[in-house]
């Protein structure tokens, strides 16, 4: 029998390390779960719709009339439900983390312009309170100062 050397053994097994190191919170879980089950439902989109037919105008005989439809649907569902597909959607809510914080910061632009204009419209000052006579006031000098440089030259 030869000896073994390090170099004929296998390197040992690394444990795989989960793409997302940090934990979600419940907001964030909920998502990640709305976007499995999402996928879920599309997946069995014609399964399901089968069934929704079947069971339309119907009410206590639709738990026989519609048997077949509804474990078909429940085989297809539970066929894609498991920890794979929620890792998917979990990697899936992950990719799709820049463009929720664009939109995020293009909604807190438009409402920063929003702002602005509604300041600018009102006359408001930056603590948003009208400033009526006091702006007015300050634009009648303005102008008599624009006109009587105007006047000089």
């Amino acid at each position: 029998m030869a000896m073994a050397t390090p170099t004929d053994q296998a390197p040992p097994a690394i444990p795989r390390l989960p793409s997302n190191p940090t934990p979600l919170s419940a907001p964030q879980e909920q998502q990640v779960r709305d976007l499995y089950y999402k996928n879920v439902r599309a997946k069995c989109a014609t399964e399901i719709a089968a069934f929704a037919t079947c069971a339309t105008g119907r009410t206590f005989t639709m738990i026989y009339a519609c048997r077949a439809q509804k474990l078909t649907m429940n085989t297809c569902m539970l066929q894609y439900q498991g920890p794979d597909e929620l890792d998917k959607a979990r990697a899936e809510w992950f990719a799709l983390a820049g463009e929720r914080r664009r939109e995020k910061e293009d909604r807190a632009k438009l409402i920063e312009e929003s702002k602005r204009k509604h300041k600018e419209w009102w006359g408001l000052d930056e603590d948003g309170k009208l400033q009526g006579k006091k702006l007015e006031t300050k634009l009648e000098r303005e102008t008599r100062e624009t006109a009587e440089r105007e006047g000089r030259r």
